[in-house]
């Protein structure tokens, strides 16, 4: 997925392409997980729609929930997806900063190289 140490670094359009991929993946895995969280929270929560879309993406994004869940099931949902959802998270913003980390760590490897390379 990404270059090898001993190849150059991937010119700017290129990881512009890598960074939109990753972009779109993170998307589609949000969309996914609010979605889910929406459908939970107003089956087991016995929510509305935009009530249910409000605890998935407060939950989604850490800032915990609005609604108090009543029924055993709700508390149950709510629960699963607030670990799910931390898990989610965490791994979306890696997949969003992997690219980015990748060519800072590989623009540092090669100017080592370079380095060492005028020194012998």
């Amino acid at each position: 997925m990404f270059e090898h140490k001993t190849e150059g670094l991937l010119p700017l359009q290129a990881f512009a392409a890598r960074m939109a991929r990753s972009f779109g993946l993170v998307t589609c895995v949000a969309v996914v997980s609010l979605l889910l969280g929406t459908v939970g929270y107003c089956h087991f929560g016995d929510l509305a729609p935009v009530d249910g879309l409000l605890n998935a993406a407060m939950i989604l994004t850490g800032m915990g929930p609005v609604d108090r869940m009543n029924t055993t099931a709700g508390k149950l949902f709510s629960s699963f997806y607030a670990l799910y959802s931390g898990v989610a998270f965490l791994s979306m913003m890696a997949v969003l900063t992997a690219p980015i980390f990748h060519r800072i760590m590989h623009k540092f490897h090669l100017e080592e190289d370079e380095d060492a390379e005028g020194k012998k």
